[in-house]
């Protein structure tokens, strides 16, 4: 099995064990059909079984089978949760841990790598590093012409002035 990180615990909730997740996710709403987290304990993938889970203040409220006082939860605390890695996910989505790093292609030749996608709500926005300062690429489909992740490169189309200094 692959796993992705979800998240990491950031504190207990309430006395019967619960959860406090920051989730490391763009939706907050896929969380809630999630029916088995994974941590690891001495390098081996341990599973938590979802009871209940809910959405409080864009973090994720947890009741997990395994968990069921306040101090086992807090055990828990600061410890990154993972679910297993969908390798179908829908045609034009991408993990972004998939997208650092690939070299961004132009018709003019490489300007750098993906090393950050920042999430702004309306559409991500892609940091390409090369030489000099960042470029910020927003993810639209008339920008962003081709994500190759097998061959780890991404082919775009600069809008007009956004290199203008």
């Amino acid at each position: 099995m692959k796993f992705i990180e979800i998240g990491q615990v950031v504190n207990t909730h309430g006395v019967r064990g619960e959860i406090k997740l920051n989730p490391w996710t763009d939706s907050l709403e896929a969380l809630l059909e999630t029916e088995v987290f994974y941590y690891m304990d001495k390098g081996q993938e341990r599973p938590l079984h979802v009871e209940r889970i809910r959405i409080h203040k864009n973090c994720a409220i947890i009741q997990l089978e395994e968990i069921q006082t306040m101090n086992e939860a807090e055990r828990f605390r600061g410890q990154t949760l993972y679910v297993e890695r969908d390798e179908q996910l829908p045609e034009g989505r991408y993990y972004i841990v998939d997208l650092i790093g690939l070299r961004v292609l132009t018709d003019d030749g490489e300007l750098g790598k993906v090393t950050d996608v920042l999430q702004t709500g309306a559409n991500d926005v892609y940091e390409v590093r090369g030489e000099g300062k960042p470029i910020y690429l927003p993810a639209l489909s008339h920008v962003v012409l081709e994500v190759n992740i097998e061959e780890g490169y991404m082919r775009v189309k600069i809008p007009a002035g956004l290199l203008d200094d």
